[in-house]
């Protein structure tokens, strides 16, 4: 099955070197960018453990990694063109 993305959403994940072909499954591609997104998270806890920044900076730094990643709130069904067919959000990928 062939996916044809929005074109918002191709340069959204252009944005973190991803660049999916029309035969990958929306599904995959969003959890890639969620993983990539909880790997940034969890490196940005490490690094208010190793004290690279004050405590109270910290929920600053949060919001603006939330804002490098807004795809991680687009359900996936609204990643292709309408009309096109959309698998669910919940399919396996295995």
């Amino acid at each position: 099955m062939e996916f044809t993305y929005q074109q918002e959403i191709l340069e959204q994940l252009l944005g973190h070197g991803i660049r999916p072909v029309p035969g990958t499954r929306p599904a995959l591609v969003a959890r890639f960018v969620n993983d990539l997104y909880r790997y940034e998270l969890r490196r940005l806890k490490a690094r208010l453990a190793g004290r690279e920044f004050p405590q109270p900076a910290y929920a600053g730094l949060v919001v603006a990694l939330r804002h490098k990643y807004p795809l991680v709130s687009v359900p996936v069904r609204f990643w292709t063109v309408p009309g096109m067919p959309a698998e669910p959000d919940d399919v396996p990928l295995c």
